[in-house]
């Protein structure tokens, strides 16, 4: 090794260099180990006693469906598999078989799962939940990307719980939306020794995912997600320079249908406001929430049948179901077990975060931060996937001109919790995305 020739460096690098390393391994020391608790005897004589003791809301003769939100006759049977049948100690069991930790950044104590790969050539990736969900939503797909299974691309796998969300400390400040959260995530991946990673995300994590690729570019060098959040072909200089046929396409389609012009089914922005429930009657929840979460949490917080329905209609509205008659008839779809879902509304209840995880919500809505997120362009690699039967669909054509796209794939099933409906074709698709950023080096 050459040796410095300086004499003022030659003395100066080795406290130079033991300073360095201290203040790494303070940096690294702060990570916490942690593993999720069971329910406390308190808790449980608490959950039970609520359980055993609902007033059900009184209800039209006439059944409805879903029409007006989560009907009794789906609730109630939930309730008391809840109450009678449910054990979370089971699913405690899988979901400590990885290993789970707690640190601070910027003053928040941010819970994480890392399971590093074993497998030559993994790469990391950032899987981010979104609402009303929590990281268990992967726990079918961490160990398929952790090991690389089948042969395909390995990851060295991430999985937060947003700020406000499970066991991640609530913001004790307003304005903490979609900014600070990315900001967060970024500083989590950095501080695991990542600077450069993969994200994906659905719902909150695709929208967090999306203002993350197109602003912190330097550390999250690509970008998958199953809902894109994005403008149309409108005729903007760039999209005129590159994608004329793309901006004619868009207007004739307004002229003659979607459908006509992109093909069936390819286009759904229904749903696309974000709060004006006259447009949308499928954006009230966002409505409430994004205006009055405080007052709505009330109930939701003291009530675990009424966050149990609240969360039971959005696993039933988004969810696939194969035929619209029979999933009308039913609360959940086949490839969500009662049981996954019943783990999920516990995290919440256990956690008593519901009324934390909706205030995003109002901090997007309040400083138009859909806008900061719809806006610019990703120029990473972006890989989208569209399931059957999530809150909006987009044309590639449309993902193509606001995005670097590289991958775009279509399933007939699915919907918007691909992580528990449609776990290996999401799994699929992500192996295959990182094939490619690995073979075009983009994540050097």
């Amino acid at each position: 090794m050459r040796r410095c020739q300086h004499p003022f460096l030659a003395s100066f690098a080795p406290p130079f260099l033991l300073l360095f390393l201290f203040l790494s391994s303070r940096a690294m020391s702060d990570i916490v180990p942690f593993t999720v608790p069971a329910l406390t005897d308190a808790q449980q004589e608490q959950l039970k006693s609520k359980l055993s003791d609902v007033v059900y809301p009184n209800e039209l003769e006439q059944n409805v469906g879903w029409e007006y939100g989560a009907p009794t006759w789906a609730v109630k049977p939930m309730v008391e598999k809840w109450q009678h049948e449910y054990d979370f100690e089971v699913a405690r069991a899988e979901i400590n078989q990885w290993h789970h930790y707690h640190t601070p950044i910027d003053g928040l104590k941010i819970h994480f799962i890392h399971e590093p790969s074993p497998q030559p050539g993994a790469i990391p990736i950032l899987l981010c939940h979104g609402w009303p969900s929590t990281f268990y939503e992967f726990h079918k797909v961490i160990n398929t990307l952790r090991d690389g299974q089948n042969g395909k691309q390995a990851f060295h796998v991430v999985v937060p719980s947003l700020p406000g969300f499970g066991y991640s400390d609530a913001p004790k400040e307003t304005g903490y939306g979609v900014i600070k959260m990315s900001e967060v995530l970024n500083k989590l991946m950095i501080k695991l020794g990542y600077d450069k990673y993969v994200w994906h995300g659905g719902d909150w994590g695709a929208i967090i995912g999306k203002y993350t690729a197109a602003y912190h570019s330097e550390n999250c060098k690509a970008f998958h997600t199953s809902l894109p959040f994005i403008l149309p072909p409108v005729p903007a200089p760039r999209n005129l320079l590159f994608h004329p046929f793309k901006v004619i396409k868009f207007f004739a389609s307004l002229l003659v249908g979607f459908d006509r012009v992109y093909g069936q089914g390819k286009t759904n922005v229904k749903d696309a406001t974000f709060a004006n429930a006259d447009l949308s009657y499928n954006c009230g929840y966002r409505a409430i929430q994004g205006t009055r979460p405080y007052t709505l949490s009330y109930g939701l917080s003291d009530s675990p049948a009424g966050l149990l329905g609240w969360l039971l209609e959005k696993y039933h509205d988004w969810t696939y179901h194969k035929d619209d008659v029979e999933g009308a008839k039913v609360a959940l779809p086949p490839t969500i077990s009662a049981d996954e879902f019943l783990t999920q509304v516990t995290l919440y209840w256990a956690t008593n975060s519901l009324s934390s995880s909706i205030r995003i919500y109002y901090e997007c809505l309040h400083h138009y931060e859909i806008f900061k997120v719809l806006i610019p362009r990703v120029n990473v690699p972006t890989a989208i996937t569209n399931f059957a039967h999530d809150i909006h669909k987009l044309p590639q054509d449309w993902v193509a001109t606001a995005l670097n796209l590289v991958q775009y794939k279509e399933h007939n099933e699915g919907g918007h919790f691909p992580g528990l409906e449609a776990d290996k074709l999401l799994a699929s698709d992500l192996q295959s995305f990182g094939y490619k950023l690995v073979k075009q080096k983009a994540m050097l």
